[in-house]
C-alpha cells in the first residue's frame, strides 16, 4: 500500500499530461453544438419587417445562414460588412435580432444596410437559448432539409467563410 501512494503523484501526472496533450492542436475557437445533425428548433418570432408572427415555415427552402446579431454587441457591427458582402454574392442570411430594442435594430438595418433576406426578433433570448447561443454573433449553417450542419461563433470574415462555405450544399 505504501509503494502505491509513493506513486500516485506521477501516476496523476501522466493521466493529466496525457489529457493536455491530447488538447494539442484543436481548435479553440470551434464551439460544438448539441444541434449538429438536427433540425431548427421550433419557434414564434415577430419579422422585424413585417411585424407578423414567423415559424419555421418561413425559413428558406434552400441551404442558408442563420445569423444571430444586436445593435448593443460591438463585434456585431465589425461582422455587418462582411455579411453585407456576402448576401450581395447570393448567400441567403436570416438575421435573429438576439435580446435588442426593436426600433434600434431597425434603424441600424437602415443606417448600415441590410444583408438579411429576413430578420426575425428575439427579444427575450428564448429561441437563443433553444439554439445553443452563448452570445452574438453567432452563426449557423442550416442545410436544405432544414438541418443544422455547422456553427461559429464569433464575426464571420474571410478566413471563417473560407470554412463554413463548404456546409452550405
Amino acid at each position: 500500500m505504501r509503494k502505491l501512494l509513493v506513486f500516485l503523484p506521477f501516476i496523476v501526472f501522466i493521466g493529466l499530461g496525457s489529457v493536455l496533450y491530447k488538447q494539442l492542436g484543436t481548435n479553440p475557437e470551434y464551439m460544438p453544438s448539441a444541434l449538429i445533425g438536427k433540425p431548427v428548433p421550433d419557434f414564434r418570432l415577430v419579422s422585424l419587417q413585417t411585424d407578423t408572427v414567423q415559424d419555421q415555415t418561413s425559413l428558406p427552402k434552400q441551404a442558408y445562414l442563420l445569423n444571430f446579431w444586436a445593435t448593443w454587441c460591438p463585434t456585431c457591427e465589425m461582422e455587418h460588412a462582411y455579411l453585407r458582402t456576402l448576401a450581395k454574392q447570393g448567400i441567403p442570411i436570416v438575421g435573429i435580432d438576439y435580446k435588442d430594442d426593436k426600433h434600434k435594430a431597425q434603424q441600424w438595418l437602415a443606417t448600415k444596410g441590410n444583408p438579411y433576406q429576413w430578420v426575425l426578433t428575439d427579444e427575450l433570448g428564448k429561441f437563443g437559448v433553444d439554439m445553443g447561443v452563448t452570445g452574438a454573433p453567432e452563426t449557423f449553417v442550416v442545410n436544405s432539409k432544414g438541418i443544422i450542419v455547422y456553427r461559429y461563433q464569433g464575426a464571420l470574415d474571410d478566413r471563417v467563410w473560407q470554412e463554413m462555405k463548404g456546409y452550405l450544399k
